[in-house]
Order: C-alpha cells, then structure tokens, then sequence
C-alpha cells in the first residue's frame, strides 16, 4: 500500500510569526461546544481579545446556547482567520483547541481581562456589567493552522504563548502606557502601523494592546499586530522599545521622502 505523504510542514518561526499574528489581531471568532442535549457539535460566533501572554478572552451570555455547553464540558475550538478578496480556502485560518476557563468577577486578573477585552471590543461596554455575562479564558492546549495552500502546521500551546518574566510588570504598567501613547504619540503609533506592519494609507491607529511581544493597534474596525524586534523580558524594557521603533520609523520616512 503507499504510503500517505504527511502534508503537515516542520513549525519554524514563519508559522509561529503567523499563527501569533491570526491570534492577536482577531476581533472574533468561530467557537464550537459540545452541545449537552445531544452531545453534538454547536458553533457561534463571538468577539474575541487575548491576554497577555495570548490566550483568547471571550465575553459570553448565559442566555447564549454555547454558555451552558461550556459549564457541562470545558472542551471547545475556536476557528480564527478573516476572508479577503477571493478563494476564502486560500487565506489564513487557525483552529485552537482549548478548554474555558470562567474569570469570576473577584478574581485578581479580571479588571485586566475586562480591559485588554474592552479595548478591542469597545461596543461590549454597553454589556459587560449585566449579570448575564462572563469573561471565560481559552487556555489553548494545541492548533491547527493552515497558512495557505500546502501549508498546514500542527503548533503547541508554548508555541502560541508569550511566557515572559516581562508579564508580571506589564500587568501593571500597561494601561498607564497605553492611555500615554494613544494620547500624546498618536503620530508615533501611526509610524508604527506604516513602518513596522506596512500600512501605506494613513490612519487614525491608536493602541488596544500592549504585551511582552509586541503591539495591538486598532482603526475602527481595523486591526493590526506590530512585533517589537525583541520580546521583551523586562517591563522597564517598554519604553526604550517604543522610542527606538519610533525614532527607526522616522528615519525610514525620512528617507523614502
């Protein structure tokens, strides 16, 4: 019998870069539950921020048919990935296989859940105090991504994830930076947009994120990933990053003036 050729590739840093890039700047997903009733499969969709160290945030009605599926199995997937022009099959798509994790509303890390989830889904602000409503994490346990035609790759929840001692300091400090910068720098933030993710039309970027790896810019509807040169493995890194990238983007439009 011949042998089936294994059409998943070796992970090198060019899936990572690209499955970190699916998983930052989504603004909602595909979230599939095993429905209780007929243990079947159930899928809805819903907005979508992460943590610091990446993992999905997601804000969930107990009136939503997927809520109770999560309390009575933990298991779910979470389809990540935007259509553009043409074949939908040929763009990238990534399916994270996770187990929810309710954020009660005492918990330690739940004004910083509320928060990098707010500022992505600004709208849910309309929301989020009813009772109703949970923040649950997705803690991932392994993906799937398909970047294309023939390139399929099987990635692991530490392949996905930012574990750095930078963490613990940017819980902190990352509002303070972020309401700074989107207040005094919004022209620093649009030469990162332009510089660092190539956006050619100007915009009105401003910043929904800030972690270890990098930077999450917004523009309405629009959403960009920015990655710092280096992670970050100390806080006080932050801010001598974001003049250095700053001062590197300003060179560059100086010289393509």
């Amino acid at each position: 019998m011949e042998k089936i050729k294994d059409v998943v590739r070796p992970t090198d840093a060019e899936a990572v870069r690209l499955a970190k890039t699916l998983l930052r700047s989504a603004r909602y997903g595909a979230l599939a539950v095993l429905d209780p009733g007929s243990g079947g499969p159930l899928a809805s969709r819903v907005g979508v921020a992460t943590d610091l160290d990446g993992t999905p945030i997601i804000l969930i009605s107990m009136l939503s048919a997927h809520t109770p599926a999560l309390l009575a199995d933990s298991r779910c997937s979470l389809l990540l990935g935007e259509v553009g022009k043409g074949d939908p099959l040929a763009h990238a798509r990534m399916t994270l296989l996770c187990r929810a994790v309710k954020v009660s509303r005492d918990a330690p890390d739940y004004d910083r859940v509320s928060r990098r989830y707010l500022y992505r889904n600004p709208k849910a602000k309309l929301y989020v105090g009813l009772g109703d409503f949970s923040f649950y994490r997705l803690e991932m346990e392994r993906a799937s991504l398909n970047g294309g035609f023939g390139k399929a790759y099987a990635l692991t929840s530490a392949d996905l994830l930012t574990e750095s001692p930078a963490n613990a300091g940017l819980a902190g400090s990352e509002q303070p930076a972020t309401d700074h910068m989107n207040a005094d720098h919004s022209d620093a933030i649009n030469l990162y947009a332009r510089h660092f993710a190539g956006r050619r039309e100007d915009g009105d970027w401003t910043i929904s994120g800030i972690d270890a790896d990098g930077l999450d810019l917004i523009d309405g509807d629009k959403v960009l990933r920015v990655f710092f040169p280096e992670t970050l493995t100390d806080a006080a890194q932050l801010r001598p990053m974001l003049v250095s990238m700053a001062r590197t983007a300003r060179e560059a439009a100086k010289e393509n003036d």
